[in-house]
């Protein structure tokens, strides 16, 4: 579709409402937005492309919004595919354009464009550098490991419009998910947040050090690659992003996640979060690790302080919905947590040391409380120390 963002700035990205798994792990089941801008000046810059399963209805908005121009410039933000399929077959079709990134991402090219004609057809932008379009000026920030170490970002001095690469995107479609503009009716943070820490979770320093590069230019509006504008909700995101990138407590709460083989694990795990509630906490998230999408449980590890971690033992370690649970956790980054471990096991209990160690091993994690093994089944002799961890998790 083709779209004003302003007078001179156009949206012509796509939608896939078809796609079920974004970089073929991510359930997206109202479909991707694959965003590209196009400032029409004195000097015509198209800015990012899309996914090769997009291509065609691409490059239809594009020609249809140049109407007989002739584009001067491609700005990359970003290399990978679902932004820059298109990059070759624009090199190819259009012998005046020149693109433009940073040198780590020319470097890329020949990697995913082995054939294409790039000799004197390449510009390479570095920190604070600019390129004059007319009326409008684009400002260059270098974006570092969010989430390649190729990213940019342009900010358009003009129309104070920063392009934000895959920072402040979003999972969805935009037709399917409330069109162009973020509202302040649309619940943006739900589907930004389970994007955000699947895909830039790791990279929060490199986060916070792009929005201090962000924070004097005075942007008025955020054109993502990923999801709606951001206009009239944008200091909402970009509270949201400083909350996220510096892995502070988004919501007060309790998050707990278990992983049951025959069901005993999981009572227990539902009747602890039954005495969290009783005794007052604020909010009690349960999630069945064996059932549940893995990138939201990611998510509500992140949202929430606390976290409880309920398995079985399984193969003497740990029945692999949670540690797999774990392992998303420790390479993402997770940090800066409460945490707390109930064990299963019916002769051998070991689910407890792996969960212990995997915690113990990522950066400012505070284990809660007693550890709690179970025997097979929640008996009646387990529930005091369930009501002991309960007011253990309460009291921090």
């Amino acid at each position: 579709m083709i779209r004003p963002i302003s007078d001179d700035i156009r949206y012509i990205g796509v939608d896939d409402a078809t796609l079920d798994l974004f970089e073929n792990q991510y359930d997206v089941p109202e479909g991707m937005s694959y965003n590209s801008y196009l400032i029409l000046d004195e000097k015509t810059a198209v800015l990012d492309t899309s996914d090769d399963r997009t291509a065609d209805e691409w490059l239809r908005n594009l020609e249809g919004a140049l109407d007989g121009r002739q584009p001067d410039y491609l700005i990359v933000h970003h290399m990978e595919p679902d932004h820059s399929a298109c990059a070759a077959t624009l090199l190819e079709r259009y012998p005046g354009l020149t693109l433009v990134a940073t040198a780590p991402a020319i470097k890329m090219l020949p990697q995913f464009f082995e054939q294409a004609a790039l000799e004197g057809r390449t510009r390479a932008v570095g920190e604070g550098d600019t390129l004059p379009l007319g009326k409008h000026t684009l400002q260059f920030l270098l974006a570092p490991m969010v989430h390649w170490p190729e990213v940019m970002m342009s900010f358009d001095q003009t129309d104070k419009v920063l392009f934000s690469a895959d920072a402040f995107g979003k999972f969805g479609a935009l037709e399917q998910t409330g069109g162009l503009w973020c509202t302040p009716e649309m619940d943006w943070a739900c589907e930004a947040r389970r994007y955000y820490f699947n895909i830039c979770g790791k990279y929060g320093a490199q986060v916070q050090r792009v929005l201090a590069k962000v924070a004097p230019l005075g942007v008025q509006t955020i054109c993502p690659l990923h999801g709606p504008m951001l206009r009239d909700t944008l200091a909402e995101a970009l509270h949201l992003y400083g909350i996220w990138s510096s892995y502070g407590v988004e919501t007060p709460g309790i998050f707990v996640a278990y992983a049951s083989i025959h069901g005993g694990t999981a009572a227990a795990a539902e009747r602890l979060a039954e005495m969290l509630r009783e005794k007052g906490c604020p909010k009690v998230v349960t999630t069945d690790l064996c059932r549940c999408d893995i990138a939201e449980a990611v998510e509500d590890a992140f949202r929430y302080g606390t976290l409880v971690v309920a398995a079985s033992s399984y193969d003497a370690g740990l029945f692999p919905p949670m540690h797999d649970f774990l392992w998303h956790l420790q390479i993402k980054g997770w940090q800066k947590r409460r945490a707390a471990v109930i064990e299963n096991g019916s002769w051998a209990p070991s689910a407890g040391r792996v969960m212990t160690e995997m915690l113990s091993a990522m950066k400012d994690v505070q284990l809660v409380g007693e550890k709690i093994t179970l025997r097979s089944r929640m008996h009646a002799a387990d529930v005091p120390a369930l009501e002991a961890l309960a007011d253990a998790l309460l009291a921090g």
